[in-house]
């Protein structure tokens, strides 16, 4: 049996797509998910995405980084997912229940309310999250928010020289954070712009992140450093980015379809 899929981007940061609303598809483990992941012996990809039935919503989106850890959320890969439906949908994710539909510009998405709490984030104890009175070498003072996963924000003078590649790795494991953190290092360049690179647990590097600017942008809306709207641009292109005065945060970007095929699970162990 071959299983078909659908490979996306979001702003450069990709996604293979299996949906099982409508094909028949393995039960996905975190082994399965990284041996698709691998771009040298799989499909390749930053995160697997599988579709499923929901009774909560119109469908269930299940989110595997290319570790192959499942995490709760994704923006790119929302506004991916938005594209390859059609119309606008209510999605069930492990973060929590999102919409995505069709906008100028691409894709919005409405991706629910931050949590500011420590417990929310989560964090190893209780500390201010507004500003964290914590550092790792010449990053220090950050900001915490959970946009459906946990996000950490340092804002520098210039994002391009920090060594992110080195210093993500240690920060993501860091004991403060028992589900490992998502690493933003942003730039305020206006009042309605944002230069951003991150790095994602579980995937390391990448040319963009959904929810690293939401939490970013919230992160510099808190601190009175932006407006209410900003446009974030990461390595792959701008996201705009709005949190509404109901609390609800709005991601407006463009995604893409690259390319269909298919694979033998048996390929892959399964």
């Amino acid at each position: 049996m071959r299983v078909p899929f659908v490979k996306m981007h979001g702003l450069g940061n990709d996604f293979v797509v299996l949906d099982g609303r409508t094909d028949s598809i393995p039960a996905m483990t975190n082994a399965l998910a990284a041996a698709l992941a691998d771009r040298h012996t799989g499909v390749g990809c930053d995160q697997l995405i599988v579709l499923e039935p929901s009774d909560a919503a119109d469908f269930r989106m299940r989110i595997f980084n290319s570790d192959g850890s499942e995490v709760e959320a994704c923006g790119n890969a929302t506004r991916a997912v938005g594209l390859l439906h059609g119309k606008a949908a209510r999605i069930e994710t492990a973060g929590g229940l999102i919409s995505a539909s069709p906008a100028a510009g691409g894709i919005s998405v409405e991706m629910g309310q931050p949590r500011f709490d420590w417990d929310r984030i989560p964090l190893a104890y209780a500390m201010d999250t507004l500003t964290m009175p914590v550092g790792w070498e010449e990053l220090d003072a950050p900001t915490a928010v959970n946009v459906g996963n946990p996000h950490v924000i340092f804002f520098v003078p210039d994002t391009d020289a920090v060594d992110l590649g080195r210093i993500g790795p240690e920060i993501e494991h860091d004991p403060l954070f028992p589900e490992r953190i998502n690493v933003n290092v942003a730039t305020i360049t206006a009042r309605d712009a944002i230069r951003l690179r991150v790095w994602e647990r579980g995937a390391g590097l990448t040319r963009a992140c959904g929810t690293g600017a939401c939490a970013t942008a919230i992160g510099a809306m808190r601190r009175g450093l932006v407006d209410r709207a900003v446009t974030v641009t990461l390595p792959g292109g701008p996201l705009r980015i709005e949190w509404r005065e109901d609390g609800e945060i709005v991601m407006t970007g463009a995604a893409a379809e690259s390319f269909r095929g298919s694979f033998d699970p048996t390929d892959y162990g399964a």
